[in-house]
């Protein structure tokens, strides 16, 4: 099986990377030519999309956003236009489900399979291959994509219907932000009534607060390392999808509203670059204090 992959950002990369590590004949496309040549000095092929679209049996994708992903399938010159009936597309972005519905069912007419199957785990996650996988489609493709995901992940889990793999990833990023989002406070709280904040992490990371929140950005927010693994602007992307799936579904989402205001601020404040664990900088701006480790 030869498998297409689009997108070599922070994620893509080291996703394709195992796949090649693996011994998976790959196929990558990106824009970026430096990225598609280092991947080729390790073994994977490059090709245009079209190269991909007319090679490949599955091809994969995560790109920042549903307009590209649909401009990278059906614009002019996409994937569909070189595809057959038989292949496969898988969808690692994040996305929301009536977009990746749509991608399903136009896809599906040509006999084209889809699997919308966005991600968890961070950069760590996807340089480990120890992602989790969330998957909506037809159960076939899944077993068809299933030996390509256990090479970067630790678990992929088929969760229904078209659309619901999109559907698990915004529950996750609900989960995954607020979760950030409050142990920015709690560190804030403890930096200013005069507390070391790392000793703090450190002290209850073993116990009931641990989390991968914790664990993974209170070391950031305490070494002031905002270098992204997951930038707030895409984060801030997925929090927008949540709250206009949540309002078509008149489902209440009161703290994920309160994190989405967070964000925007932090957006106000040119922040949207850094990774979220910069979300300290608005409670330390509330509290008018740092979150550092002391000497």
């Amino acid at each position: 099986m030869k498998v297409g992959f689009i997108g070599l950002g922070i994620m893509g990369r080291p996703m394709a990377e195992h796949m090649v590590k693996a011994g998976l004949d790959v196929m990558v496309s990106d824009l970026n030519e430096k990225i598609v040549a280092e991947l080729v000095a390790e073994g994977a092929t490059a090709g245009s999309n079209k190269d991909l679209a007319e090679q490949c049996d599955v091809v994969e994708m995560i790109l920042p956003n549903a307009s590209i992903v649909k401009n990278v399938i059906f614009g002019e010159g996409g994937l569909m236009d070189y595809m057959k009936a038989g292949q496969i597309v898988v969808d690692h972005s994040s996305v929301t489900a009536n977009d990746s519905r749509e991608c399903y069912e136009k896809l599906q007419e040509k006999g084209i399979g889809f699997l919308d199957a966005p991600v968890s785990g961070g950069e760590s996650g996807a340089k480990a291959g120890t992602l989790a996988i969330m998957v909506g489609g037809d159960e076939k493709n899944f077993n068809t994509c299933a030996p390509i995901f256990d090479t970067y992940s630790s678990q992929a889990t088929l969760i229904g219907d078209s659309g619901s793999g999109s559907i698990c990833k915004l529950a996750n990023q609900i989960i995954v932000n607020n979760n950030i989002a409050i142990v920015a406070e709690a560190l804030t709280f403890a930096a200013k009534a005069g507390v070391d904040p790392e000793k703090v992490y450190k002290a209850i990371e073993g116990g009931a607060a641990r989390s991968y929140a914790l664990e993974d950005k209170a070391p950031m927010m305490v070494e002031r390392n905002f270098t992204p693994g997951g930038t707030i602007k895409v984060n801030h992307k997925d929090i927008t999808n949540v709250i206009n799936t949540a309002h078509a579904i008149d489902c209440p989402i009161p703290y994920t509203a309160q994190l989405y205001e967070i964000q925007q601020t932090m957006k106000a404040h040119g922040h949207m670059e850094e990774d979220h664990a910069a979300y300290v900088k608005y409670f330390e701006t509330l509290a008018d204090t740092i979150v550092e480790k002391k000497n």
